[in-house]
């Protein structure tokens, strides 16, 4: 059947999708920041133009996509042609910098004719080739305007002078209020600065405006993670997972960075190791990894020819070396440790944060001046009453200065089973029972182990050490069991005493009567000429004040 039109066609109609909508423009695109949108539209009209200024603008689109790499090969492909922008060597520049080819980025960048834009990716450059001289030399030639300045924050960020940054961003921001995406800047700055509720506060202005920015709500969900847990920070991070699942760009792999972090290290190995040399938090995530896992050699390969620049480099490389000095017995590795946490702790930028407090306390830990680890720590000991690692450091720190009851407190908040398995707590919670008079519980302790050569050394431990304090008792009942296993003099001399000394405990009722008999059987396991006189004037004692022994 044919059906004829009520109307006759407009003559304009072409200009018109089939809702009645005109097609949207490729600045509407731009504006809305959906490149994908841009470089579809770009491509149909390329595929019937073959235009040069339309592929100019989809390496624009490609690059501000993240996709570095594509970009690039457009602006090298318009290389080879006789007609091309004089800045088109800038442009590779910029993309080669992205793709950490910096000997290529500095080698076209020859080519390019003198601009703003050149001048800032060579500042840029100097950074990260670590030229000094050169990064201030560049310094010299930024202007006071918007780009310049901005370039300069982005450095000083890079440099860890977070409150530099943030001083630019916001002088910017106060003549600029339309540039909401500095929010963003000053924001991650004060996420390194470990402000996070300023940093979620400050970060909502430029997410009202843009719900749907990957940065902005990755930074969200790293707050997350710091103020809340793990959980909290992957339910922030859902919708970008969904939407960048099946990309493949530099915010795919931070997203997929982080998303290791905010597992706690789930499928580390997996996507880490890829990301060492695109994501520099990759190479120190998988160090935190592999010294979770006691893999300590790993940690170290990995680390050991990195230079740092920053304090969480110092901060990770001197645990590293002080970790495996302590493994190695190796004096170098510690002093190298030292020289690390010191200069964090020490350094104006870092002495009044919880890092540099931190860096500061591990060095006195290396030097063995527990006073003033103990100064650093009870500085900072509100922020992690609940943190195992911080609570077993703390604790030993109290034992070595002589705090035993404050140590036993600190020991025993300690949740971690793998910490409380480890001989260094069991040997110092014990030492810290029998200095607080609780010489019962570090015997549990020792019924609690297996037999092994720790065993043994715990053993020795409560025995010499109750003896030192007058737990006589407890003394008595481990050299007896040092005996039993290795029948040498000083075992047996050790036990006499103690069982001497409980008897006198027990003739001036500082100890139950009912104990004689369990005395003298202690006595009766050695066979030694000195035992039986021993037993016999127990024995008398206990016979004149009615005790069956």
């Amino acid at each position: 059947m044919i059906l004829s039109r009520a109307k006759p066609a407009s003559a304009e109609g072409g200009k018109k999708s089939a809702s009645g909508r005109e097609i949207p423009k490729l600045e509407d695109f731009i504006k809305k920041r959906d490149y994908t949108g841009a470089v579809t539209l770009l491509e149909f009209n390329d595929a019937s133009s073959n235009s040069t200024e339309i592929d100019l603008w989809i390496a624009y689109c490609y690059f501000h996509l993240g996709d570095h790499a594509r970009a690039a090969k457009i602006y090298e492909n318009f290389l080879k042609k006789e007609s091309k922008p004089p800045n088109l060597p800038t442009y590779l520049a910029c993309c080669y910098f992205f793709l950490g080819m910096y000997p290529e980025c500095e080698k076209i960048l020859s080519q390019a004719p003198d601009s703003s834009l050149k001048t800032r990716i060579l500042f840029h450059l100097c950074h990260k080739m670590n030229d000094d001289k050169k990064l201030k030399a560049y310094h010299q030639k930024l202007e006071d305007v918007v780009e310049d300045q901005l370039s300069l924050a982005s450095i000083h960020y890079l440099r860890a002078h977070y409150q530099q940054a943030i001083d630019i961003y916001k002088k910017v921001l106060l003549n600029n209020r339309d540039y909401f995406a500095l929010n963003v800047y000053v924001a991650l700055c004060y996420y390194k600065l470990d402000y996070y509720d300023a940093a979620q506060e400050v970060l909502q202005v430029y997410l009202q405006r843009y719900p749907d920015s990957a940065i902005a709500i990755n930074l969200k969900a790293c707050n997350h993670f710091r103020l809340y847990n793990g959980n909290a920070a992957q339910a922030e991070m859902k919708q970008l997972t969904e939407k960048l699942s099946g990309s493949c760009n530099f915010g795919n792999d931070l997203i997929k960075h982080n998303m290791v972090v905010f597992r706690g290290g789930e499928g580390a190995l997996q996507v880490l190791p890829n990301l060492v040399d695109v994501l520099p938090e990759a190479r120190l995530n998988l160090v935190i990894y592999y010294l979770r896992q006691d893999e300590i050699h790993d940690a170290y390969e990995l680390i050991k020819d990195l230079e740092p620049t920053v304090p969480q480099e110092y901060i990770l490389k001197g645990i590293v070396n002080a970790v495996i000095g302590q493994e190695t017995g190796s004096r170098d590795n510690i002093k190298t440790a030292e020289q690390f946490f010191h200069l964090v702790g020490s350094s104006s930028s870092e002495c009044d944060t919880i890092p540099g407090r931190q860096s500061m306390a591990s060095c006195f830990f290396l030097y063995r001046q527990f006073e003033e680890v103990l100064v650093y720590l009870r500085s900072i000991k509100t922020y992690f009453s609940n943190e195992d690692s911080f609570n077993l450091n703390y604790a030993q720190a109290q034992t070595a200065a002589g705090y035993y009851k404050e140590a036993e407190e600190a020991f025993l908040v300690v949740r971690n089973e793998k910490y409380k398995n480890d001989y260094t707590y069991i040997s110092l919670l014990a030492y810290c029972y029998i200095m607080n008079k609780k010489s019962q519980l570090a015997w549990e302790l020792y019924l609690k182990m297996d037999t092994s050569a720790e065993s043994f050394s715990l053993l020795q431990l409560i025995a010499n050490n109750c003896y030192k304090v007058g737990e006589f008792w407890y003394a008595a009942k481990a050299f007896d069991m040092l005996e039993r296993m290795d029948p040498t003099p000083e075992h047996w001399e050790g036990k006499r005493g103690a069982c001497c000394g409980t008897f006198q405990y027990v003739v001036v009722e500082k100890l139950p009567k009912e104990l004689l008999p369990e005395i003298i059987q202690l006595l009766r396991n050695t066979s030694n000429s000195q035992v039986e006189q021993i037993i016999r004037v127990m024995r008398k004692w206990g016979k004149e004040n009615r005790i069956v022994c």
